[in-house]
């Protein structure tokens, strides 16, 4: 990965009462590809009397991807659903035109000691498909394409690549690909990325023109053509990114649009409780101070 243009590391940020590792955006970079927002949740150890509880919040715009690495969340929605996500599956939700959901700790783990590790992504919608009909789709861990080259195992968790494609529904041409590594391996997929490129390092170390990297680090590279790195033995890394649009995205609290007037009115209804209700949870997470200014 010679080409590297960005280096960051996650910063701290508050969901409610727990504690992410933000990925993206961040002021340098809006977006890679189609993906808009990447939060890394934990690895978190919650005693019982410590819960993840995110309220029911809109989005529009977008499709949530949600993926566990350790521990479990109950996820509930405005188009009815109830579905329990643990490590390997993939939630996705998109929300179109509005959706409202809730993440919540699972009844049966709330007083018990837990863990829980995962990420937590944003795709943005195209244009033409920003006012869709919600959508909820869940993919059992055991369904997701995996492979292995020599001492290297790949696991395509959504989009298209390398001759691949995950059953998760998506709506643009994209791919987040989960690498590990057994023993100290090169890794060379050039031709196999599209777009613009970003790899996040979990765990272990990736080595690029003398320069070493470690867990925590988001690497954005120039051209995804060019992807060619060293990873350590017992390393982890998440490479994400795809075609971006045209088109800019603008983000207000949970809300993506192309344009800032389909916010603006996004915050008034949520305001005056016009989303739908999420059947079997009558929580309500009110728009934060900060983001009541409308778009001028």
């Amino acid at each position: 990965m010679s080409n590297i243009d960005f280096i960051r590391e996650e910063t701290a940020a508050n969901i409610g009462n727990f504690m992410v590792g933000r990925l993206l955006p961040f002021r340098q970079k809006r977006s890679i590809g189609p993906f808009v927002f990447i939060d890394h949740m934990g690895p978190a150890c919650l005693a019982d009397h410590e819960n993840l509880d995110v309220g029911p919040h809109p989005h529009i715009g977008l499709s949530t991807l949600t993926y566990l690495f350790d521990g479990s969340i109950f996820h509930r929605d405005s188009l009815g659903t109830a579905m329990e996500i643990k490590p390997g599956a993939v939630n996705w939700m998109t929300a179109g035109k509005g959706v409202v959901h809730s993440e919540r700790t699972p009844e049966y783990l709330r007083q018990k000691d837990k863990f829980l590790h995962g990420l937590q992504i944003w795709v943005a919608l195209p244009k033409d498909l920003e006012f869709m009909d919600p959508e909820f789709h869940h993919t059992e861990a055991s369904d997701i394409p995996t492979w292995k080259d020599a001492d290297v195992s790949y696991k395509l968790i959504a989009g298209e690549a390398f001759g691949k494609k995950s059953p998760v529904p998506v709506y643009s041409k994209l791919y987040m690909i989960e690498v590990k590594a057994e023993k100290d391996s090169l890794i060379d997929i050039r031709g196999e990325l599209y777009g613009e490129s970003g790899l996040y390092i979990l765990e272990g170390e990736v080595d690029s023109n003398g320069f070493t990297y470690g867990p925590k680090q988001i690497l954005i590279t120039l051209d995804a053509h060019l992807c060619t790195f060293e990873m350590k033995a017992g390393s982890t890394v998440y490479i994400f990114g795809g075609e971006p649009f045209p088109e800019e995205r603008f983000i207000s609290w949970n809300f993506v649009a192309s344009d800032k007037s389909t916010i603006d009115e996004a915050k008034e209804k949520w305001i005056n409780h016009e989303f739908p209700k999420v059947p079997g949870d009558d929580g309500y997470v009110p728009l934060p101070v900060r983001y009541l200014v409308l778009s001028i």
